[in-house]
């Protein structure tokens, strides 16, 4: 008799700094998958369950897939929208049973309504369900805010190793690697959690580069002691406002205990004695304007204030507004359904008022400049090569293309997406090569896209819900003491 195993999971990076929800429209215009879709939508991506399923289907083990959610990072969830999701997993469960594992699929730093450790409450409800005999292994996206909750509710946890996200196949093909020691060698693996005091200035967590880049060398030195399965960090998710923000150790084992805990212990010295590496230098929209004369073009301005992968509106206005005075060619997306809407009747080609609603440092407001639309398109695209996030298709919905008086061209659209692909621009005809400066909102994840096409690279510290100065937010629920807020 074969292996069954199940495959849920929620998936978001929830910013407790936003107002706005996030509701179920949002993961239906993401990915709500249930049962076999799951499989067609992740099967051949560059994603955990695609890592997943590739170790179960090579070792023969019957994957039932029952529901996978994700949406766009945002707003803490809607109450009800996380109620549905969860009667979603228990539900399939139920009907899956039995089973003999399960592999999950969180984020790590999720937040809804009813419960701000939305992870480790699903993860407690699925183990409840299965049951105590019954291996739960899975991933955590490497900005997770670990909770004990997660670690005790199951058998395995890996996080990704790279920022921007280009292995998350690898990590789905690890669990699916430790599923397969816990079904057929019976192992029973011993999971390790350290909670650092330690909080990671988000523009330091680029993992191909110093200071992370020695944490992760570190983590593979020691994985290759005997006994350890797996040793992970997650650099956490400054922008939730959690008891378990900040960065955190796993380490897993073939059982044994006194082996994981001095394995944790030597991974926390090591970046505790290097702490004040992870601080950071933040470099403002004025200081950046002033350097862009003397760069190699084209320039990629990364809005840190405004990045839409940390759940970010994706309206901020402060470099747009800067670079329109500069006589610059430039490219920015500004995702803005009204805007779009009120455009509805203007032909490709002509000039007309756009309004655009956002926010820079003066706070939040319109912005009202003449443009003409170059092109009106449904903004569906493909990304068929490894980038961060692993996803396929994205959907931007109706989107116009403008050209503005001052040298910027502006793609607005009705639903937003992140910048984690270079498609989005050249599904479109817009050449990045093009353009003097570009515009991401993000602080690591669109490297992986516009990396090979820009020259320079900028981190800038603008205003907004994920500004890289975290100091300037206001914390209620946050542990202490936790560098740099407080010395330890």
């Amino acid at each position: 008799m074969g292996f069954r195993v199940a495959l849920v999971g929620i998936y978001h990076e929830s910013n407790t700094f936003i107002g706005d929800l996030t509701d179920a429209a949002d993961f239906r215009n993401s990915h709500w998958l249930w049962g076999a879709d799951i499989r067609k939508e992740y099967e051949h991506a560059h994603h955990e369950i695609g890592g997943m399923l590739e170790v179960m289907d090579r070792e023969g083990i019957e994957v039932i897939p029952v529901v996978f959610a994700e949406a766009t990072p945002g707003g803490v969830v809607r109450g009800e929208t996380y109620r549905a999701l969860l009667d979603g997993i228990r539900e399939g469960l139920q009907r899956s049973m039995p089973i003999d594992g399960c592999l999950v699929v969180p984020h790590g730093a999720g937040v809804s309504e009813p419960e701000r450790d939305m992870d480790g409450h699903w993860l407690e409800a699925v183990r409840r369900i299965v049951g105590p005999g019954v291996p739960v292994v899975g991933t955590l996206d490497l900005h997770a805010n670990v909770s004990e909750r997660m670690v005790n509710a199951t058998d395995g946890l890996v996080i990704y190793k790279r920022n921007p996200h280009l292995d998350q196949r690898e990590r789905g093909k690890e669990a699916g690697e430790l599923m397969i020691r816990c079904l057929r060698d019976k192992m029973r693996p011993c999971q390790k959690l350290v909670q650092l005091p330690l909080a990671i200035s988000i523009e330091q967590q680029g993992t191909d580069v110093q200071p992370c880049k020695g944490i992760y060398a570190y983590a593979r030195q020691l994985e290759k002691e005997q006994g350890v399965c797996s040793v992970s960090v997650a650099l956490g998710f400054p922008y939730a406002d959690v008891p378990e923000m900040g960065s955190s150790i796993i380490v897993i084992t073939e059982g044994d205990a006194v082996l994981a805990d001095r394995i944790a212990q030597q991974m926390e010295a090591y970046i505790l004695e290097r702490r004040a590496d992870f601080v950071g230098d933040k470099i403002g929209v004025v200081e950046t304007m002033a350097k862009l004369s003397d760069l190699q073009k084209p320039v990629l301005l990364l809005d840190m204030g405004d990045n839409i992968g940390g759940g970010t509106p994706g309206n901020g206005l402060a470099l747009v507004k800067a670079l329109e005075t500069r006589g610059l060619r430039y490219f920015s997306y500004q995702p803005d359904a009204e805007a779009v809407r009120q455009a509805a009747g203007v032909p490709v080609g002509t000039a007309f008022d756009l309004c655009l609603s956002g926010f820079d440092d003066e706070g939040q407001g319109p912005w009202k400049q003449r443009v003409v639309l170059k092109n009106r398109v449904a903004g569906n695209f493909t990304e068929p090569t490894p980038r961060h996030g692993g996803q396929v298709r994205f959907d931007m919905g109706e989107t116009l293309i403008v050209n503005t008086e001052g040298g910027g061209t502006l793609m607005v659209s009705t639903l937003r997406i992140p910048p984690f692909s270079l498609r989005q621009l050249t599904a479109f005809g817009l050449d990045p090569e093009a353009f003097d400066v570009l515009v991401a909102k993000g602080v690591n994840a669109p490297l992986a896209a516009y990396g090979p096409v820009c020259q320079t690279v900028l981190q800038v510290d603008t205003p907004g819900p994920s500004r890289a100065d975290v100091s300037k937010l206001t914390y209620q629920f946050r542990r202490k003491p936790l560098f740099p807020f407080e010395p330890i």
